[in-house]
């Protein structure tokens, strides 16, 4: 397949390259560091800089739109918030615009979102038919969603990718968090009983690829691992595959004053399960948080 991919060259784009590579398809990267591009994602992907070299004869058979400033590397400002939504958001129409332009429409687009949809669901199971929540965070995904699924009005398959917390020992939040618990500085949020919704790097990139080549799969997906773990679990777990003992607790009411509103990412939670993809047939290589993190680990070593 010839397949667009926006924000490859992040952690998740990186690692799906590689395995589209292996399975031969033909790729291309839309990113502001084209001249990165083949040494970050692969010999042989082709650079885009900028959509105005997406052209009215230019054909792509499926589009992947991973692309997105980090929800969690700054305060959220007016101006941040801003361009949360520019990155996603305006991204995501000028990217339906090319593909309703194009003479050659793709037969696919896979859209991200986040798990954030759900705002903070205490502990209701949340399947993909789980209601949006009302915070700022669930807002952006609730308008990003929309904006991708103007894609199937094209007669496109349209997949949304909730994501939840991408574990890879190369990059996010396990190798932030990996220095401080070998450390023994690690430390839970709050009373630890927020849920966190996690998946394994390579169920994600598995995922995408059996989403590619399922012709019935279409609409919300919850891109979690089917197992998903309070706070304070995944504190001790991670603590345990480390070898570390953990002591520490970090207050919620510091969270609130160090980040404002963005610390209802850290503070609130949400118990996501893949109810959607599981009912594919889809099988987890790392349904369990335990042996999913023992399985990173060694790899960082």
């Amino acid at each position: 397949m010839r397949i667009l991919i926006t924000g490859g060259t992040g952690l998740i784009g990186r690692r799906l390259c590689a395995a589209l590579l292996v399975q031969g398809h033909q790729l291309t990267v839309l990113s502001r560091r084209s001249q990165q591009v083949s040494v970050l994602c692969g010999a042989g992907v082709t650079a885009m800089s900028s959509l105005d070299e997406y052209h009215r004869d230019t054909s792509f058979d499926a589009v992947i739109n991973l692309a997105g400033e980090p929800i969690v590397d700054a305060r959220w400002s007016e101006r941040r918030k801003q361009i949360l939504r520019q990155s996603r958001i305006d991204l995501t129409e000028s990217l339906i615009q090319k593909m309703r332009e194009a003479s050659h429409r793709p037969q696919i687009f896979l859209s991200g979102s986040a798990i954030g949809y759900y705002g903070d669901g205490g502990d209701v199971i949340l399947s993909e038919q789980a209601q949006a929540g009302g915070d700022f965070g669930a807002q952006l995904c609730v308008d990003w969603e929309a904006a991708a699924m103007a894609a199937a009005a094209l007669g496109i398959r349209t997949c949304i990718l909730r994501t939840g917390l991408v574990l890879d020992a190369a990059g996010g939040m396990l190798q932030k968090m990996h220095l401080p618990f070998s450390l023994c500085l690690g430390a839970r949020i709050g009373n630890g009983y927020q849920w966190m919704s996690w998946i394994h790097i390579d169920d994600y990139v598995a995922i995408l690829q059996f989403l590619l080549q399922h012709h019935n799969a279409a609409g919300c997906f919850n891109m979690v691992a089917p197992e998903p773990v309070t706070n304070r679990k995944f504190t001790r777990l991670l603590a345990l595959a480390l070898h570390r003992p953990v002591f520490f607790v970090t207050p919620a009411f510091l969270l609130k004053l160090a980040l404002g509103e963005m610390s209802e990412l850290l503070i609130g939670g949400q118990r996501v399960i893949p109810a959607k993809i599981s009912a594919l047939g889809y099988q987890f290589k790392h349904p369990s948080l335990l042996p999913a993190l023992t399985d990173l680990l060694k790899r960082s070593v």
